[in-house]
């Protein structure tokens, strides 16, 4: 399976820049998985294709502002950093740019010395292992310095932190959202189980994979990064209560397919549970519990529309995107949404 097969023409001024003013506004391209049939809706309309006894499945993770400009002691050379993942209490591991600037015993000042850090270590790919050393706690001190790690390709400034999240986060952990999750409220929420649609909440902290591009040619060759997951029982039981009761059971994002694809039992029930997970789900993948996804639309090349594709079959997948493309859809982290059934 060759990366190239996931490869798509899309027109640079389809890659939306800023969310809309309202969450729910976005257009919903609807996709049947096995005919290939195609709707063209607006998200606030999902209710419409979903029925009562379903269960969305929610990924409640929040972004934190990982991204922190700093300056090498010494030097005063400028240093970008990314949290990627916490090691240990006060140790991260970091993406770092310029790499140069960040070899082993570097220090680096955030914010005029009110946060410093060490590099200890460089690890797989060349991150850094970083410990920082500060006065206060940790989190109130991220907030005001970092900013919040939006992906390369969007190049306008977010004047709203809280649109790069989801507004059910509650656990702090990400690099980057599940942007799925984006264009639901409040309020929609509150329609959808009004409707008799449940909703199971799940964590799957978001981290370096979202960053990394497939650079193997061959898809098998290509290795995920681990990202740390949580199941509750509540949510366990809420899942396995939908398929038991012959109920769907739709995941809102990519995260949260691979979350409970990750946990899945032998017979395709889930216990609560809690770990690391560097799940690669690709065309040939049986799903054990996923019924139905509901999903931005993704970069070419992407692990994530290699997910999509797994469930929906890759010449049904391509078809859509290229049919979103002539009607000239949003793409990507602030764009629309596709659901798939």
């Amino acid at each position: 399976m060759n990366v190239k097969d996931f490869y798509f023409e899309l027109p640079q001024e389809l890659i939306a820049q800023d969310p809309l003013k309202d969450r729910a506004g976005s257009r919903l391209l609807v996709l049947n998985r096995t005919t290939g049939a195609i709707e063209h809706t607006q998200f606030r309309q999902i209710a419409d294709y979903l029925k009562p006894g379903d269960c969305l499945v929610l990924n409640n993770t929040r972004v934190i502002p990982a991204r922190l400009f700093g300056e090498k002691e010494g030097t005063a050379g400028r240093v970008e950093l990314l949290l990627l993942k916490r090691r240990e209490q006060d140790v991260w591991e970091t993406l770092v740019k310029p790499g140069k600037r960040a070899r082993k015993g570097t220090r680096i000042s955030f914010g005029d010395g009110l946060l410093k850090g060490e590099i200890l270590d460089v690890v797989e790919d060349g991150n850094r292992l970083i410990r920082f050393e500060y006065e206060g706690i940790f989190e109130q001190i991220l907030d005001r310095l970092g900013q919040m790690p939006l992906p390369p390709y969007i190049t306008h400034p977010l004047e709203d932190k809280n649109r790069y999240q989801t507004v059910y986060a509650k656990y702090d952990g990400s690099a980057a959202a599940p942007t799925a999750g984006l264009h639901f409220t409040p309020e929609l929420l509150a329609q959808l189980r009004s409707l008799g649609i449940s909703i199971a909440e799940v964590t799957l902290h978001v981290g370096l994979g979202t960053f990394r591009p497939v650079k193997a040619e061959n898809v098998l060759d290509h290795h995920m990064h681990a990202e740390y997951f949580q199941i509750s029982q509540e949510a366990a039981a809420q899942i396995n209560r939908t398929k038991q009761e012959g109920g769907r059971v739709i995941c809102v994002g990519t995260t949260s397919c691979r979350t409970i694809e990750s946990a899945a039992n032998a017979d395709g029930t889930l216990c609560a549970c809690s770990g690391w997970t560097d799940i690669f789900i690709y065309p040939g993948y049986q799903f054990q519990v996923l019924d139905g996804l509901i999903t931005n639309f993704h970069l070419p090349e992407s692990t994530l529309l290699m997910l999509v594709s797994a469930l929906a079959g890759r010449e049904h997948v391509l078809a859509a995107y290229q049919e979103a493309v002539q009607k000239k859809y949003r793409f990507f982290s602030f764009g629309d949404a596709m659901l798939v059934l």
